[in-house]
């Protein structure tokens, strides 16, 4: 088992992606996000998030959050007030979200060593 696994009781790193496809500008999705990520931030067990665009579609985003475990995420979404910010970016997308665990990691560094 890795380090960042699922232990058998549901707890080690996860991250959530969620794809998006706009119907309204950049611009208002970006300002919507930024208030829902602000919510989320300040949650217990959330690490980071990372935005990105389509490099060559500006209809198409994803955005790459990492939490502390499962049921802080489940925890953060389950918030009485995450319906509103939930609502706000689906009025501005369709999206296709997931939760997933790490299973294999390689950087260049570790790769560049293991090939000597």
């Amino acid at each position: 088992m890795q380090p960042n696994d699922l232990d058998p009781a549901g707890n080690g790193v996860v991250t959530f992606i969620n794809r998006f496809t706009l119907h309204a500008s950049p611009e208002e999705f970006v300002k919507a996000f930024a208030e829902t990520g602000r919510f989320l931030a300040d949650r217990d067990g959330f690490l980071r998030y990372t935005l990105h665009q389509h490099a060559e579609d500006p209809t198409r985003w994803i955005n790459i959050a990492h939490w502390r475990d499962a049921d802080a995420f489940r925890a953060a979404v389950g918030a009485p007030s995450f319906p509103r910010h939930a609502a706000a970016i689906r009025e501005l997308s369709t999206s296709e979200p997931g939760l997933y665990v790490p299973r294999q990691q390689v950087s260049a560094e570790r790769a560049a060593t293991e090939g000597q």
